[in-house]
């Protein structure tokens, strides 16, 4: 092999890693290298001397698993992680529920304008979360919003979405108004990805539309509903722009009403990093573990009906 044959060679080889490039320099810079620095504060301390006054009175030292046993052991930390828990029971079912309906409505032969439809359902998706909230919020103010306007004229009760536990209620509407029209995209990619050969034959042994549904489109998305449920369980242990934006408009959220929420108070408000990181570990891991326990089960499922369908 000649010189320029081998230098063509090692080119043909090496494409596909200087593309490849730049997407990992940018991945190591603002993403694995941020996480290795939390770890790495995560393990350590500040320790003050005397009055903390002058220089050297407050240094950086080891901690070592200090900051994770009083994370732990934080009763503000393990009550927001409740609360999450709580409003996921509601986002989560009623997101999913609400897409895959409106999904298998598009999905049908008889619907109309579905292109206005589809835009009209996915639009919120597209409006940031914290307008999201703010707009959602003033609406549910007794003083500015028209609901309760017209619930008085009607003397009907006006309920305090903002206090107590209708206060869960409001902030899952929020969620379920802006992430129901993404996982409704996904679960009709998956729809119109059946091929139509499918219906004709269930059509032909008399199946009707809700047959149809119930047991061949809805079968045949389970794949998508695993994604998306796994995507919502993320967010959901996530939340941190409803409430932080409520926050002001109501005495019943506080600054540790969700996990990510005391996270940020104690690295900006009380300037406790080494706490706050270990914190945001704790939860990254406890986020990585619900998820991959999630896809192991669903994974596993999948098998054995794979293998039942095999035997019969």
């Amino acid at each position: 092999m000649t010189s320029t044959a081998r230098r063509k060679s090692y080119g043909v080889k090496g494409a596909p890693y200087a593309f490849l490039l730049p997407a990992t320099i940018l991945f190591a810079l603002f993403f694995a290298l941020p996480i290795g620095y939390a770890i790495w504060l995560s393990f350590r301390k500040v320790q003050v001397s005397g009055l903390g006054l002058g220089s050297g009175a407050r240094r950086e030292v080891w901690a070592g698993l200090q900051n994770y046993t009083d994370a732990l052991s934080d009763s503000e930390l393990l009550n927001g992680a409740l609360r999450v828990l709580g409003y996921g029971c509601i986002v989560v079912p009623v997101m999913l529920g609400l897409a895959l309906l409106f999904a298998l409505m598009l999905d049908s032969e008889k619907v109309r304008l579905a292109p206005f439809t589809r835009l009209a359902i996915f639009l919120p998706y597209a409006i940031p979360g914290v307008v999201a909230a703010l707009l959602w919020g003033f609406l549910y103010l007794p003083d500015v919003s028209p609901f309760y306007f017209v619930l008085d004229k009607l003397g009907l009760p006006q309920p305090d979405l903002l206090d107590g536990g209708p206060l869960y209620l409001a902030l899952s509407n929020i969620a379920v108004w802006g992430g129901t029209g993404f996982n409704m995209i996904v679960i009709y990619t998956s729809l119109q990805a059946i091929p139509a050969e499918v219906y004709e034959a269930a059509k032909l042994d008399g199946a009707t539309p809700l047959q149809i549904a119930l047991k061949i489109k809805i079968p045949m998305v389970a794949p998508s509903l695993v994604l998306t449920f796994f995507f919502s369980i993320i967010a959901t242990l996530q939340v941190f722009n409803e409430p932080t934006t409520l926050k002001p408009l109501t005495n019943s959220v506080s600054t540790t009403w969700s996990p990510l929420m005391k996270v940020y108070r104690d690295a900006f408000g009380e300037g406790d990093i080494y706490a706050a990181a270990a914190q945001a570990v704790i939860i990254a891991l406890a986020t990585l573990v619900l998820s991959f326990g999630f896809l192991r089960a669903a994974n596993r499922r999948n098998k054995r009906d794979d293998s039942q369908g095999a035997a019969r």
